[in-house]
This record gives C-alpha cells, sequence and structure tokens, in this order.
C-alpha cells in the first residue's frame, strides 16, 4: 500500500501537477487577458464593500476568510522552511511565479463554482468543482472522485496534520502534552463545525485578519530592522532562482531545486487549481451579482497567502542566518522557530507556536466547509451523514495530535493530486466559459456598469445552471431602466 501511495506521489506530484498546474495557471493567464496584471485594483474593490449575505450564503468576505483559513496552515511556516531547505533561497521566487500565475487558475475555478451552484434541502446555496464536472460538462463519475477525494484528504487526513502542527508547537513552546492539546482543540473545532458553515464563517470572519495581520506586523518589524540588508536578500532569491549564484551556508542544488520545490511548496500553499477554495466560493451571495466576482476573490486569496504571508516568512527565516543546508539540519517548524528566536529573542518559539495554533485550526474548520459541500453533491448533505463526518473530524484531530503522521499525510497527498488532476482537466473543457465570463464582467465595468449575470445571454448553458438563483439580476436591470 505505501509502496503503491509513494508511486502515485511520485508520478502525479513530480511530473502532472508541478507542470501541469503552472501550464494551466498561464493558459488561464492568457485566456483571461493577464487580468491578474492588467486588474489589480479590481481583486481589492470586489472585497472592499461586500458584505451582503442572505438567508441562503455568506458573504464574499467570509467566503474569503474561510478560504484563507484552509490555505493559510502549516504550509506558510514549516513549508516555507522546508523550500528553502531544499531549493534555496530561490525556492521564493518560484513560490512568487506559480501564485502569480494561480491567480488565473483560482479566478477560473471559483467562477465556475459560482456560475453552476445550486440550492439544497434547506434553501443553501452548495457547489464547487463536483457541480461543474456534472452541470458543466455533464460527468457524474468526475464529480463522484472528486468529491470522495475531497473528503477523504481536506476532510479528515489533513485535519490530522493541522492537529499534529499544532500538538508539536503546543509542547514544544509551553510544555503541553500532545493529548491536552488534541483535546482542546478537537473541542474547539467541534463546537464550530457543528453550528455548520454560518458558524464557521462568523469564526472565521473574526480570527483570520487578526492572525494574518499580527503575523505580517511581527515581519514588517523584523524587515525594518534588518531593512539595509534587504535589497541584497531580494537580489540573491531572484538570482538563485535560476541558479546563478550559490546560496550562503552551502547550499548547491541548482535552478532545478529551487524550481521543482517552489512550484510544489507554491501549490501546497495556495491551492491554485486543486479545487477546495471554489467549493466556498459558491456558497457566497454575489456582490456584484456575476460569478466573475467571487473568483475575483478567491485570486486574492492566492495573492495574499503567498505573495504576502509566505513571503513574511521567507524573509524572517533568510534575514536570520539561521538556514543550515547540511543533511539533517533543522528544518519545517523548528527552522521557523529557530529563525524567530535569532530575531526576537525566547519570544520566538513562542511566538511561533501561537501562531501556528490560529493558523491551523482555522484550516481544520475551513477545510471542514469544503467536504460539506462534498457530501451535498454525493447526495450525503442529511443531517445524520453530516453528524457522522463531523464526529470523525473531532476524532481525526485527537488522533492526529498523538501520531506521526508522515504515511497518511502521504495517502492525503495521493488524494489531493488525484483530486486536483480531475479538476484542472475540468476547468479546460469549461475554459470558454471562463472567457465569455470574464470580457462580459469588464465590459460592463468599461461602461461604468456594476456588473450583472444575465441568463439570457448565455442559452449554452441550458438547464446545467439554477435560472432562479440569477432572476435577481433581470429584476435589478429592470429597475435601473424604468424612469422614475
Amino acid at each position: 500500500m505505501i509502496a503503491i501511495v509513494d508511486s502515485v506521489n511520485t508520478v502525479l506530484w513530480g511530473y502532472v501537477l508541478v507542470y501541469g498546474l503552472l501550464a494551466v495557471g498561464l493558459y488561464f493567464t492568457w485566456r483571461t487577458r493577464f487580468l491578474q496584471f492588467r486588474h489589480f485594483p479590481e481583486f481589492f474593490r470586489v472585497i472592499k464593500s461586500s458584505r451582503e449575505t442572505s438567508a441562503a450564503g455568506i458573504s464574499p468576505f467570509q467566503a474569503l476568510t474561510i478560504s484563507l483559513a484552509s490555505r493559510v496552515g502549516t504550509g506558510n511556516l514549516a513549508g516555507v522552511a522546508v523550500a528553502i531547505y531544499l531549493g534555496g533561497p530561490g525556492a521564493v521566487f518560484w513560490m512568487w511565479m506559480v501564485a502569480l500565475v494561480g491567480m488565473a487558475t483560482a479566478y477560473a475555478e471559483s467562477t465556475l463554482a459560482q456560475l453552476y451552484k445550486v440550492r439544497n434541502s434547506d434553501a443553501q446555496y452548495r457547489g464547487g468543482p463536483a457541480f461543474y464536472m456534472s452541470k458543466g460538462i455533464g460527468s457524474n463519475a468526475m464529480g463522484y472522485v472528486f468529491s470522495l477525494c475531497l473528503i477523504l484528504s481536506f476532510g479528515l487526513i489533513f485535519s490530522a496534520v493541522q492537529a499534529n502542527s499544532i500538538s508539536v508547537a503546543m509542547e514544544e513552546a509551553f510544555s503541553i502534552p500532545r493529548i491536552v492539546s488534541g483535546l482542546v482543540i478537537g473541542g474547539l473545532a467541534g463546537i464550530v463545525i457543528f453550528g455548520g458553515i454560518k458558524s464557521i464563517a462568523r469564526v472565521a470572519e473574526k480570527i483570520v485578519p487578526g492572525m494574518a495581520g499580527l503575523y505580517i506586523l511581527v515581519a514588517l518589524v523584523i524587515v525594518f530592522i534588518n531593512i539595509t540588508e534587504v535589497p541584497a536578500m531580494l537580489a540573491l532569491i531572484v538570482k538563485s532562482a535560476f541558479g546563478f549564484e550559490a546560496a550562503a551556508g552551502g547550499f548547491t542544488g541548482g535552478f532545478m531545486a529551487a524550481l521543482l520545490n517552489g512550484v510544489k511548496r507554491g501549490l501546497f500553499s495556495n491551492e491554485a487549481g486543486m479545487g477546495s477554495a471554489p467549493n466556498i466560493a459558491a456558497v457566497a451571495v454575489p456582490d456584484p451579482h456575476h460569478p466573475s466576482s467571487q473568483g475575483l476573490v478567491q485570486g486574492l486569496g492566492v495573492f495574499i497567502d503567498t505573495l504576502v504571508i509566505c513571503t513574511a516568512t521567507a524573509l524572517m527565516i533568510l534575514l536570520s542566518g539561521a538556514v543550515d543546508y547540511s543533511e539533517g539540519a533543522p528544518t519545517g517548524m523548528a527552522l521557523t522557530q529557530i529563525a524567530l528566536e535569532q530575531h526576537v529573542g525566547a519570544f520566538g518559539p513562542v511566538f511561533v507556536g501561537i501562531a501556528i495554533l490560529f493558523f491551523a485550526f482555522t484550516s481544520i474548520i475551513g477545510n471542514y466547509s469544503y467536504a460539506e459541500n462534498a457530501m451535498e453533491f454525493l447526495g450525503m448533505g442529511k443531517r445524520i451523514p453530516l453528524l457522522v463526518l463531523k464526529a470523525l473530524v473531532v476524532l481525526m484531530v485527537i488522533w492526529g495530535s498523538l501520531q506521526a503522521v508522515t504515511t497518511v499525510f502521504n495517502i492525503a497527498d495521493a488524494s489531493m493530486a488525484l483530486m486536483a488532476t480531475v479538476n484542472l482537466i475540468a476547468i479546460l473543457i469549461l475554459s470558454k466559459t471562463v472567457t465569455k465570463l470574464t470580457r462580459d464582467y469588464f465590459a460592463q465595468r468599461r461602461a461604468g456598469k456594476e456588473p450583472l449575470f444575465k441568463i439570457a445571454d448565455y442559452p449554452e448553458l441550458g438547464d446545467g445552471v439554477d435560472h432562479s438563483i440569477w432572476s435577481r439580476n433581470v429584476e435589478k436591470e429592470t429597475k435601473a431602466s424604468t424612469p422614475e
């Protein structure tokens, strides 16, 4: 079993996804006419005042904070450290590149999720890749494979991985026994997820901005203190990315090591193209009332995760001079803690412990919200099946806090890789729809209008789209054109 899983990971992560996700990102960058560069301010405009919610869904801002809750986790602290250890400072450059093209991929998948969303039996919005695979492509089989992989990886196993990170950090920073951390985090996670997606949205909306803001503030203070060294460090990152300059400390991996590790860790962190964030993008009440607006919201999530938070971690590590490239040297969370200790003394490991507590906890509740949408697609969105899933998540949190989760994490990697592969195929098939929606949205913006999605302009969609969800746009347009 372990040999099979490792073989799948070698093929999918070593070849298919590292190059496939980059290629798809470049393709959608081209098809959307470089929207993440040409229309960068629009990513912020759509989120600035997007507080509209309803009985059926959550606000776009809440959807952003939930997706950030899932994205911003151990990958932003431990993952960046691993990328630098294995790929040198140049890995950071390739993390930036994969995020920049990944913004277009994230835009495409979340735009489609918003377009093909449905109302469940409780009149709540639900959607995601499984739904656009079924309703847009007509393949239930793709939707089933995707949903099962999502529940296994994000819903269950990644909860154990995040809990393990919390328990290790709490033990290192405060000498708290792992079982205590597991029980406390399991109990708190249970309180939130048993309240459903709206409860998760309320918690994420409060925790995520403060959590990320404090972390970035500490990074800015460290950068300011070392400001004279920053230009040289940025130059080292760029030169090392192409193998023009070896990293200090003995790193000799060169161009390919920087590329592969930067791309892989960047994708792990921002999840662009994985098909995870679209599950919560579909639950949002669109504001403006056009599918593209929620694609822009999630594209901004990729920017915040990698270009802001991962860069903050990278600079703190590189400026500390704590990186040791010798075999067996500290890496991952330990390297991040050592780096912070170099900057701020004994408070460093404590701060990292607190940061990972909040980062990983919000990842647990964010990941659960994705799994709930997948359960809906499988016809298991009723009370009893969801209660079983919630109980399993809590148990996985407690179990993960006590275990070395390397093997089970490899299984999650394989599951996530298969999920991402199916999703990439789906969004490529539906790329014409993404292109048409993008042109429609920005044509309305150029005309000085607040974009509205008019289903009558898309006869090719047929019955795949729930017309009732978008009917309010006809009413809005009629009222706007009717004289007082």
